[in-house]
């Protein structure tokens, strides 16, 4: 390893101080704060710049020894919806350009950005210090727009057009699976020579087999349930009503059954789901299914291991996943997954193997699947421990040796400037 020993990472649009499950957290802020913690263990300090959202938060906060959470004053301090961001992004990269001004010349040798807003900014900081930029896209405007959900809102040409920037500017690109490494490469034009495959992982010790029925009894469920469960942010793109709807068929088919079910949405409203805050309640009403849904707040990582433990399978059913964190997090719990055969879910679910991969989002389609987990105890027996094996190929430290390796190669790289790029 170089001599690499401070890096800037930007994570502008979401604090990684801030609980996943709310807003724009989700698994971008777990990437961050345990590639964070890792690097700084391996003697690479960490600066993560973000947006400051409140007066009451300090200008600099501690997250971990070697890791200090920068908190930047653009525009008002309350939350801002990612789509109001890009009016911010002049102040934001003033704001990054002003810390590094503080610090000894060569302060930073490297820029790690995530999602393109931070991309923006770390484009304008890579070329003032002169230092590589290494970026992650996480999500792309592209790939969501070609497969929204009923009611979303298509994402602006002002974000695809930003997204290609980042990618012509940047360095090295990191992509989550090969299937986002196609998509930079064949929607942006990405530079395959550039492009590097590095998968997220998972905490391999708190996400552990455990005792269903302890489970179960922490969390107040019948023993003998059959526990549907859906973790993360609640909109469209995530889907949790396909969920629900595929549940209430399944009551309709097995009436027998329809008292041991239970259907669990863990997580808070984001994105365009805020426009229709009380959708879900409003369904689960229409179905008259209110006995059997449990609404659960976003919760902490320990928590949300019960929950994946006392769950009969987890469902992600969302229209398009750069990774799919929730589903690795579940299996490396010996819960099975029911999940889109869509982008990062591909790779993260094992067909047959960790769980089942469903197309489209049919409502009778996902009843069959999760009916055939759910009744089938030869099938659960087997995936619940294919998915353990499955989620151990995945961890932080083969996340973080990927990462340095990135780094190495992007350290040896010229920087590319503002004035080369070609217009789009």
């Amino acid at each position: 390893m170089s001599n690499l020993n401070q890096i800037a990472l930007l994570s502008v649009h979401t604090s990684p101080l801030d609980q996943p499950g709310v807003g724009d957290a989700g698994g971008l802020n777990v990437y961050v704060v345990e590639t964070s913690k890792r690097l700084a263990d391996l003697g690479i300090k960490v600066d993560i710049f973000t947006r400051r959202t409140s007066s009451k938060l300090k200008n600099e906060t501690e997250l971990y020894d070697g890791v200090i959470v920068k908190q930047l004053t653009a525009g008002p301090f309350e939350g801002l919806a990612k789509q109001s961001l890009p009016s911010q992004l002049c102040a934001l990269s003033a704001g990054v350009l002003r810390e590094e001004a503080r610090q000894n010349e060569g302060h930073y040798q490297l820029i790690h950005s995530h999602y393109w807003l931070s991309g923006q900014v770390g484009w304008v900081a890579s070329e003032r210090w002169k230092v590589p930029l290494v970026h992650t896209m996480h999500t792309m405007a592209k790939v969501k727009n070609s497969t929204l959900a009923l009611g979303d809102i298509a994402e602006p040409a002002e974000r695809e057009i930003g997204e290609q920037q980042v990618v012509d500017a940047a360095t090295q690109l990191i992509a989550n699976t090969e299937a986002e490494a196609n998509d930079l490469i064949n929607l942006y034009f990405a530079d395959k020579n550039s492009v590097n495959v590095v998968n997220p992982g998972v905490d391999l010790e708190l996400f552990n087999i455990g005792d269903q029925s302890n489970a179960r009894k922490e969390l107040g469920l019948p023993q003998d349930s059959i526990v549907f469960t859906f973790v993360g942010r609640v909109q469209p793109l995530k889907a949790p009503d396909v969920l629900i709807k595929a549940a209430y068929q399944f009551i309709l088919d097995y009436p027998e059954l329809k008292n041991k079910v239970r259907i669990v949405i863990c997580g808070g409203l984001s994105g365009s789901g805020l426009d229709h805050p009380d959708s879900l309640v409003q369904l689960v009403k229409e179905l008259n299914i209110q006995e059997h849904v449990i609404f659960l707040p976003p919760s902490t990582r320990e928590k949300l291991a019960t929950l994946y433990k006392s769950s009969t399978l987890v469902a992600v059913p969302s229209y398009s996943e750069s990774f799919g964190l929730v589903a690795v997090e579940a299996q490396a719990c010996g819960t099975p997954v029911v999940a889109t055969n869509v982008g990062g879910l591909k790779t993260v679910v094992a067909d047959n193997v960790s769980g089942l991969l469903v197309n489209g989002h049919d409502s009778r389609t996902w009843s069959q699947a999760i009916a055939q987990i759910a009744l089938d105890e030869k099938l659960l027996a087997h995936l619940k421990v294919g998915a353990r094996n499955h989620a151990s190929k995945f961890s932080w430290d083969k996340t973080v040796s990927g990462l340095i390796k990135v780094y190495e190669k992007a350290l040896v790289s010229k920087p590319k400037s503002i004035r080369n790029l070609k217009a789009i």
